[in-house]
């Protein structure tokens, strides 16, 4: 009798809609979707596809099973523990991380149960996140000796420093109504209305120029780096150029003939 194969399924879940709205989701619910190398790879090699994607208007991340991402995969990781390897690992994630802010789309994490040390930095490096009044969020490293270097880089662009720095000295969890309040995650809905907060931000996106989002999303990441005199420049260069695209023009003119902008379908 011959054996059967069975297949795994794959690491990430990518599933698309009419509006071009995708939704990547983590598959390693067993293991609270922690980020192992093959996961790692997948999402590079997704956040690569979707680099030129056109069609692809909104980008979701979420995870499957109980929880949103518990981080790193520590067993994987003490299995073969050397420099090099680990070098690796940690700057294998810094490209994935890097990846979703060179996307054009806003890419919005849907948080629910934990999200822990690399799981709460991929939260912090989204450009939107919503949460389930029930999710959690720690940079917990520091609990078994290794301070979160890598998610502290994101966590100290979202939130105050020193809630940053206790976030990270301590290991200790917060809730989805603090994380909403220091500004980790921008909504926060019941776990059953999850799904309908997010999409109403989907929604709202949706209507806007997309052209105009992938300007203002690369910008934005840009100045916040700069000094203000460097950033004022840019901001004005960029401002110049999408006020002389087809989309801005005819949203000015619509706004000054008091009629809704008929901007192109897809736009």
């Amino acid at each position: 009798m011959n054996a059967v194969l069975q297949t795994q399924p794959p690491v990430v879940l990518n599933t698309r809609d009419s509006r071009g709205v995708v939704t990547l989701t983590l598959n390693r619910p067993q293991a609270f979707n922690a980020l192992s190398d093959a996961m790692l790879g997948a999402l590079q090699a997704e956040i690569d596809a979707l680099q030129g994607d056109a069609s692809a208007r909104v980008v979701i991340i979420q995870g499957a099973g109980r929880a949103f991402c518990a981080g790193h995969d520590l067993k994987e990781m003490r299995a073969e523990p050397s420099a090099e390897k680990s070098g690796d690992l940690f700057e294998r994630c810094s490209r994935v991380m890097l990846g979703l802010i060179a996307l054009p789309q806003p890419v919005i994490a849907r948080v629910h149960g934990m999200a822990t040390a690399a799981g709460c930095q991929l939260v912090a490096q989204c450009d939107l996140a919503v949460a389930a009044s029930d999710a959690r969020f720690a940079v917990s490293g520091i609990n078994v000796g290794l301070f979160c270097s890598t998610p502290s880089v994101p966590l100290a662009r979202n939130v105050p420093r020193k809630v940053a720095m206790e976030m990270l000295l301590t290991g200790d969890f917060i809730d989805a109504a603090t994380a909403l309040q220091w500004g980790l995650v921008n909504r926060v809905a019941a776990p059953e209305a999850l799904e309908a907060e997010v999409e109403a931000l989907v929604v709202s996106i949706l209507a806007k120029p997309a052209s105009a989002i992938a300007m203002g999303k690369a910008q934005f990441y840009r100045q916040v780096e700069m000094g203000l005199a460097g950033a004022y420049q840019l901001a004005g260069q960029t401002m110049a150029c999408n006020f002389m695209t087809e989309e801005a023009l005819e949203g000015v003119q619509a706004f000054i003939d008091k009629r809704p902008p008929a901007w192109r379908a897809g736009h």
